[in-house]
């Protein structure tokens, strides 16, 4: 036993000591020349994998490739999810999240983000033909089922603010769509990027959003919960590129690219 105590220890100085005398992660980004980015893959308009022609397109999929341009890097993008988020950071699968990620008190414990770059309320996803879910109001009612994607901002929200309604968790290969589209839910929350997948592809359906706002959220650039220096000269990079794209006009040329103009935080500093 005490064997194993003195390896383990000594096995946790070895990576400790070696991280610290590494370099930090933009000098490694910079030598290696590649830069991981996790996406979320089925994000209409913002990290979307057209599923007929495999291709990535969207908002954040063109800033990406202009974050690696302006870095002078290869990019690679590293397949996550918004369940899988802060494992994918933490566990150093990727050097940065670029997915629309909502700023949040639970993800802020173990994640740092960068200026906020969209913003957005919550939106609700109907059918045209449902007898009772016609407005914003008609979610919260007894027999209301209501879907939301796990691991989503809208899960907390939803659940302390619905009284009445139930709430069904739904998470891939699933989609809000199919479950609505088979009734199984009567309706599903979402953002006004995803709502625009629905608009613009099921004649089927109906958007409702809040008489007034409901939760506006910020959406920004993670990554691994800062803790050094070098972590924080990492942030600095990714703060700066968001500051140059928004004054020399690229984040909103993109953001209308994807009719998402709107909701772009654009504002020259």
């Amino acid at each position: 036993m005490l064997v194993l105590v003195t390896l383990l220890t000594g096995a946790c100085w070895f990576s400790n000591s070696a991280w610290a005398n590494s370099p930090d992660r933009l000098s490694r980004i910079l030598q290696q020349k590649s830069l991981r980015v996790c996406i979320w893959p089925d994000y209409y308009s913002i990290t979307f994998r057209n599923p007929r022609t495999g291709q990535l397109n969207g908002f954040d999929i063109d800033m990406a490739q202009q974050f690696a341009k302006d870095l002078g890097v290869e990019l690679t993008f590293v397949n996550s999810s918004f369940a899988a988020l802060m494992d994918n950071l933490v566990g150093d699968q990727c050097d940065i999240a670029m997915h629309g990620v909502a700023i949040t008190e639970a993800r802020l414990e173990k994640l740092s983000f960068s200026e906020p770059y969209l913003k957005s309320d919550f939106y609700a996803v109907t059918t045209k033909s449902h007898p009772t879910v016609t407005q914003w109001d008609d979610i919260d009612k007894p027999d209301v089922v209501v879907g939301i994607m796990g691991g989503t901002v809208m899960e907390p929200v939803m659940r302390k603010a619905l009284r009445q309604a139930q709430i069904e968790l739904i998470y891939a290969p699933k989609t809000r769509e199919q479950e609505l589209e088979a009734g199984r839910i009567d309706v599903f929350i979402t953002d006004y990027p995803y709502s625009r997948k629905v608009l613009d592809n099921a004649d089927w359906a109906a958007l409702l959003g809040p008489s007034k706002p409901f939760f506006i959220t910020n959406y920004a650039y993670a990554i691994a919960k800062v803790k050094t220096p070098g972590d924080q000269r990492w942030l600095n990079r990714i703060n700066q590129f968001l500051l140059a794209t928004k004054n020399d006009g690229r984040l909103l040329a993109i953001a209308r690219r994807y009719k998402l103009e709107r909701i772009a935080v654009s504002d020259k500093k």
